[in-house]
């Protein structure tokens, strides 16, 4: 029978790793000692306040966002500021017609009622629109009709009545249509061109990272994100611009279209009230001449 045996080579390398170990473990047991009594006593004193530390909200920055918009009015240059300036003037522009325009229309609307009303009671033509307010732009409608009439005898019947005060009633009402079509081009030209003008800060915004990228020599995020913010606000304010320009113009044009639809139907009927009176003079006049 064959007996094992060690090498005697190997018997003092496993010997030496036994002894390692083993005195690893013996000089980490004498290294840890426990505890004094003031150490525990200081630890249980400093819990209480650990936990409050960790339970203390941290403060709030007092500087801010440091990428907001008074962040690139405070750090833009005079291209930057130049195109704030034209985006706030814009707005401010777009939002008091948005505004005039609207209130212009509802006294267009009151205006319609109250001529409506005069033209249906049942007093004289001349009575009737001395009844409309001097304010209302039917009865400067009413006045132009009434003065043609008057000079209609001075033509010597080169057009019939019917004609000419159609056309004086038609170019009255379209001047009408003209003054409450005023401002409603500047809000189409805003809708149409603020997004262009927060492009160009957009591109204004990421020429001063790649420079600023050129001059630093590095990439790294706290060198752009101040240049790449500000393009990326630009960009918003331009479309903060133009969508409620775009959406206010749509809805005034409707709205005047709808008015002036029923500023026609009042001149369609003065127009028929008007020559309704001029036949009854005439006739009255006949009448009056008529020998017995």
């Amino acid at each position: 029978m064959i007996k094992p045996h060690f090498s005697t080579r190997r018997a003092p390398v496993w010997l030496l790793a036994l002894t390692l170990i083993f005195g690893s473990a013996a000089s980490a047991q004498v290294q840890v000692s426990p505890p004094t009594p003031e150490a525990s006593a200081a630890a249980v004193t400093a819990l209480p306040n650990m936990a409050v530390a960790n339970l203390t909200p941290p403060a709030a920055d007092p500087g801010g966002n440091p990428y907001g918009l008074r962040a690139v009015w405070a750090q833009g240059d005079m291209v930057a500021k130049t195109t704030l300036l034209l985006l706030a003037i814009m707005s401010l522009l777009s939002w008091y017609l948005i505004v005039a325009k609207l209130l212009e229309q509802r006294l267009l609307s009151a205006q319609v009622l109250t001529a409506r009303r005069a033209f249906s009671a049942s007093d004289s033509v001349q009575k009737r629109i001395e009844a409309l307010p001097a304010s209302s732009p039917f009865r400067l409608i009413a006045d132009s009709a009434l003065e043609a009439a008057r000079r209609y005898y001075s033509l010597s019947s080169q057009v019939d009545m019917n004609t000419w005060l159609s056309q004086d009633i038609v170019q009255s009402v379209g001047s009408l249509q003209m003054r409450t079509q005023e401002g409603l081009s500047v809000l189409a030209t805003v809708g149409s061109t603020a997004p262009f003008v927060g492009l160009f800060g957009t591109v204004w915004g990421i020429y001063n990272a790649l420079v600023t990228i050129g001059i630093s020599g590095q990439a790294s995020i706290d060198k752009v994100a101040g240049p790449v913010g500000e393009a990326l606000i630009m960009t918003a304010l331009g479309l903060a611009v133009a969508v409620p320009a775009v959406l206010g113009y749509n809805w005034l044009v409707r709205r005047n279209r709808v008015a002036l639809h029923a500023v026609k139907g009042i001149g369609s009927e003065l127009h028929t009230l008007l020559l309704i009176e001029i036949d009854k003079s005439q006739r009255a006049s006949g009448a009056a001449h008529k020998p017995a």
